[in-house]
Order: C-alpha cells, then sequence, then structure tokens
C-alpha cells in the first residue's frame, strides 16, 4: 500500500511548482497554495488521529485520503487559474494529513510477532522506492512534454490502493480509555511530556530532507566562497543521486538498527546529519565543491535511512496505548513544520550571507544539540518497556 501510495505521490511532490509556474501563476501564489496544503495537513492530521484513538480502523483514514486525493488530482488536472489550483491543494493537504496518522500505527498493528522496527524498516524502504519511482516518472512526463500527467499517474495510484484496502483491510487501532472527571488534562500531559524531547529531535532531524530539496539546489546555483555557480542539471543530478543512495540503505540500515535500542539509531542519525551538513559547508570553501558535495550525500543518506524506521518506533515505543493515533500525528506534524519553517530560513541566511556556510553550520550544530536529548528518550522508552 505505501509503495503505491507514494509512487503516486513522488512526482506531485515535486513537480506541482513548476506545473503551475508554466500556467502561469506567481512565485507567490504558488508559495501561497503550498502553505494551504500544509495548513490543510495539519487538520487532516489531528482528524486522522482522534479518528484512530477512537478505535476506527486504520483503513478508515486511509480512504478518507483517497478521496480528497481523487478530488484534488482532478482539481489540478485541469486547473489554470489560483482557485483551481488552491483547492486542489487543501484537498492533496487533507489527503496526506489523513494518511499519514493511520498508515504509521497500522505497521505495529501488522508487524506482529515480528517487531514493530522491522516492519517500519520494510515499509519506510517502500516509501523511498516508491517516491524515487514517482519522480522518475514524473521527469519522464516532463520530457515528453506531458507535465500534468503526474496527476493522472496519482489518481490511478489512489485507486489502486483504495482496491487493496478493500481486499486487505488494515487492523482497528487501540482505543484510548476515557479519562474520569477532571482527568483529562493531566492524562494527556503524562504521556505527552515524555514524547516532547522526541518531538523537538524529529523537527530538526526532518528539516535535512527539506534543506536537500530547497537549499542545496540554491546554494548551488547561486555559487560559494571559493565555489564558482553551478548548473541547473548539477542540482537535479545530486537530488537523484540522494534519492537513489536512500533507496539502497533504507532496508539493509533499518533492519540492522531494529535490532538495537532506539537512541543507538537516533544517535547514529543525527552524528550523519552532523558530518553530512558540515562537509556542505566545507563545499563552499573550495574549487573541489562537487566532489565534496558527492560525498556529504553519504552520510546525509545514511543519517535518513537510520532516522526514519527508528524515530517512528521511537514514538511507538514512548506512547500507551490508546494514544497512537494523536502521537502519529504530532510526529508527522513534525515533518510538516519543518516543510513551513525551514524554506523560510532557508531563504533569510542564503540572502543575507550570499552562501551556504552559516546556514550549513548551524544546521550541524542543531543536529548536535539534539545529541543531549538521546538520554532522557532512552531512560523513557526503557521505563515504558518495563511497564509494558
Amino acid at each position: 500500500m505505501r509503495l503505491v501510495a507514494c509512487f503516486g505521490a513522488g512526482g506531485i511532490l515535486y513537480l506541482t511548482p513548476m506545473v503551475f509556474h508554466r500556467a502561469g501563476l506567481s512565485a507567490s501564489q504558488v508559495g501561497l497554495g503550498l502553505a494551504l496544503a500544509a495548513l490543510a495537513g495539519t487538520l487532516g492530521r489531528f482528524a486522522s488521529g482522534a479518528l484512530l484513538d477512537r478505535g476506527r480502523s486504520c483503513g478508515l483514514p486511509v480512504l478518507l485520503a483517497a478521496s480528497c486525493g481523487l478530488g484534488g488530482d482532478a482539481l489540478l488536472l485541469g486547473a489554470g487559474h489560483f482557485a483551481g489550483y488552491g483547492l486542489g491543494q487543501v484537498l492533496i493537504g487533507l489527503a496526506g494529513g489523513f494518511y499519514w496518522p493511520a498508515v504509521e500505527l497500522a505497521v505495529p498493528l501488522c508487524a506482529a510477532p515480528q517487531p514493530s522496527a522491522r516492519g517500519f524498516a520494510l515499509v519506510r524502504s517502500a516509501d523511498a522506492a516508491g517516491v524515487a519511482a514517482g519522480t522518475l516518472t514524473g521527469a519522464l512526463l516532463a520530457q515528453a512534454g506531458m507535465l500534468r500527467g503526474i496527476y493522472l499517474v496519482d489518481m490511478v495510484a489512489v485507486l489502486v490502493l483504495a482496491a487493496l484496502i478493500w481486499l486487505r483491510p488494515l487492523p482497528r487501532a487501540p482505543r484510548s480509555e476515557p479519562p474520569g472527571p477532571g482527568q483529562s488534562q493531566a492524562t494527556v500531559w503524562s504521556w505527552l511530556r515524555p514524547l516532547l524531547p522526541m518531538l523537538l529531535l524529529s523537527v530538526v532531524a526532518t528539516a535535512i530532507p527539506v534543506l536537500l530539496q530547497v537549499a542545496l539546489p540554491l546554494d548551488l546555483v547561486r555559487g560559494g566562497l571559493e565555489r564558482g555557480a553551478q548548473p541547473e542539471a548539477i542540482s537535479a543530478l545530486l537530488i537523484g543521486l540522494q534519492l537513489g543512495l536512500l533507496v539502497v540503505l533504507q532496508w539493509p540500515v533499518g533492519r540492522a538498527l531494529a535490532q538495537r535500542p532506539v537512541a543507538q539509531g537516533l544517535g547514529l542519525s543525527l552524528v550523519c546529519f552532523c558530518a553530512g551538513t558540515g562537509l556542505l559547508a566545507l563545499s563552499a570553501l573550495t574549487e573541489a565543491c562537487i566532489c565534496v558535495v558527492i560525498v556529504a550525500l553519504f552520510p546525509l543518506a545514511l543519517g535518513e535511512a537510520a532516522f526514519l524506521p527508528i524515530a517512528t518506533e521511537a514514538v511507538v515505543e514512548l506512547t500507551p496505548a490508546g494514544h497512537g493515533g494523536l502521537a502519529m500525528a504530532l510526529f508527522s506534524q513534525c515533518f510538516a513544520f519543518s516543510a513551513l519553517v525551514a524554506p523560510v530560513v532557508t531563504g533569510v541566511l542564503l540572502d543575507s550571507q550570499r552562501n551556504g556556510v552559516v546556514l550549513w553550520l548551524l544546521t550541524a550544530l542543531a543536529c548536535g544539540a539534539c545529541l543531549l536529548l538521546l538520554p532522557a528518550i532512552s531512560q523513557q522508552a526503557r521505563r515504558r518497556s518495563l511497564q509494558t
């Protein structure tokens, strides 16, 4: 299911701005549409989490996501003005919001008797392969002059996804116990407070893929201190290289880390992010910049392959039964928050500094600071394990 869903989403994720730039929308209008999608996604995530914590099937939010996705694709396929584009983006954002908490929570429910960490490693591999294949398909459609065909591809993928859920229904989520009188706030805070360090770490770590998509191409085409401006084709090839590395590394890395405590996998990902972003800062200081960037992509891909499945497993381990829907909604919201904030910070730093050295160094420092959160996460995971 996740391979099919990510294959459909891969093209629209990366190429929708290009579609509506060609349609004559301004950069501000395109950006506003993306912001509307992010806002709708926030509402969809919490609605999905609320449904799951009421004990509903994990397939229900996915079917709601499929309905919204079909409507959004249909609007975007024919939209030529901002009204159609904006409404289509709202529906696409709602689809993503409904989808992610449900499919993440379904993994530990479907993985038994195997460890859920191995399940997360496997589905993250499917996600990476689907996005890479979908992006490649979109690039081929663009080359053939049929760029809007990405929405037809996604519509077919959504229909296949709905058929898969009908043939193999997803399990019900554990229902949360209703709190007693005057206990609601205390009950929520009792499980949310130990989760906060993990959510803070996730906001920083999920900014890395956004920076690779937004900041790295801009940094390369603008040039650095000792690095000349690079052609746009170089940026496209480097993004493709990073996606390819992630596809190759995701399963073996995730499977190996599934046997270890979550804090070890999170620590590995943060160290890799520090090394990779440090090398990206160094690339502006040398004429052999492309070689340094290519070297940097390896630890960055390794860090992403380590973080994605292990972070989700950590959220599962830190959350008591019956609250997984809201916990997954909060976790997936970290991705949305990073997607909103990271591009703004990128623009301000690149415009003020005229190179990416400060941006990449600050990112490396932020990842290094998050290492200080690991003892609290490890301690809480052990405590929750003893309780269960």
